[in-house]
């Protein structure tokens, strides 16, 4: 698996810091904005959001216990059109 930062430093005049912080920089505010409860889209590539899951009544598979399972939300992402695309070929 290649890091995202060391491809974007290979671009021509980016430093392997420069890229770091473009990285770092973008993932902070991917990440502040999903805990802000936005939307994140990043066209032809896919969108990153939040669901909310009501509390529920859940089992315990092992024991067949009862147990609560209280609200959350869910991270999702869903791929965008033409990653889709690309990655089918």
């Amino acid at each position: 698996m290649t890091k995202l930062t060391t491809l974007i430093a290979q671009q021509p005049k980016l430093t392997r810091n420069d890229a770091d912080a473009s990285v770092d920089a973008v993932f902070s505010s991917i990440a502040s904005s999903l805990e802000a409860g936005r939307l994140i889209e990043l066209r032809g590539f896919g969108s990153f959001g939040l669901k909310e899951r009501q509390p529920r009544t859940g089992r315990n598979p092992k024991t067949r216990e009862s147990v609560a399972v209280e609200a959350k939300r869910v991270l999702f992402f869903k791929t965008g059109k033409e990653l889709r695309e690309r990655v089918d070929g």
